[in-house]
């Protein structure tokens, strides 16, 4: 049974919904964010202070992290739109700060019993289901993140055998930082979208550690 959860993020849409979601089961949780506690994920120093404060083990931390436009930024239409600055800048935010929040929350998992450590990515990071094109640089480092995830379960594996590291794609979901691009596309509250991922993360299972997978459960494509 999961008592106690860590939600970094939890001033955003999604990572708000799902400490919500997580309180109204009886967990503990602990959130942390840049608004309210200061913790930069761009930042290894800020990310190992804020996590290095905090004790005990928990059953699921979820990293709920993560920027479509950055600064003047905007996902590229064509080729001919990418800039470097516009790369680094992705990478910095969805991809190296997942990085050393994962580096750094190790400590955090127990080692004798179930645990789940995710990480929000998006369905746009997989190479086998982009037939669309564009928006190089937020598919470049959702894609990256997805291997920084993948080779994190692999070493888990070795010391915690039955932690469970995935990447999620929660679907499109009603909040600030889709506001300007949900248009047609089907999407749904960020209330909703966190009981879908909770109900994914219940069924989760050792087997499917280092995986993809969608608000349904099903695999995304690399």
């Amino acid at each position: 049974m999961m008592k106690r959860g860590l939600i970094i993020g939890d001033s955003g849409g999604i990572g708000a919904a799902l400490f919500s979601a997580l309180e109204a089961r009886g967990v503990t949780v602990t959130g942390l964010s840049r608004s309210r506690d200061g913790l930069d994920i761009t930042s290894e120093e800020s990310v190992e202070q804020r996590l290095g404060a905090l004790d005990g083990d928990y059953d699921l931390i979820l990293v709920t992290t993560g920027a479509l436009e950055i600064g003047a930024h905007e996902p590229e239409k064509s080729l001919r739109k990418l800039t470097a600055e516009a790369m680094l800048a992705q990478f910095k935010v969805n991809t190296v700060g997942p990085a050393m929040v994962l580096k750094h929350a190790v400590k955090l998992l127990p080692k004798d019993r179930r645990a789940v450590i995710a990480v929000l990515s998006a369905r746009v990071g997989s190479i086998g289901d982009n037939n669309l094109g564009g928006w190089y640089s937020y598919r470049t480092a959702k894609a990256a993140v997805n291997q920084i995830i993948h080779t994190t379960a692999i070493e888990l594996a070795r010391s915690h055998k039955n932690t469970i590291c995935v990447a999620l794609h929660p679907g499109t979901v009603q909040t600030e930082f889709t506001r300007k691009y949900v248009g047609r596309h089907p999407s749904v509250p960020a209330p909703e979208a966190a009981d879908n991922l909770l109900s994914v993360i219940d069924g989760l299972t050792t087997a499917q550690t280092g995986g993809f997978y969608d608000w349904a459960g099903k695999v995304i494509p690399w």
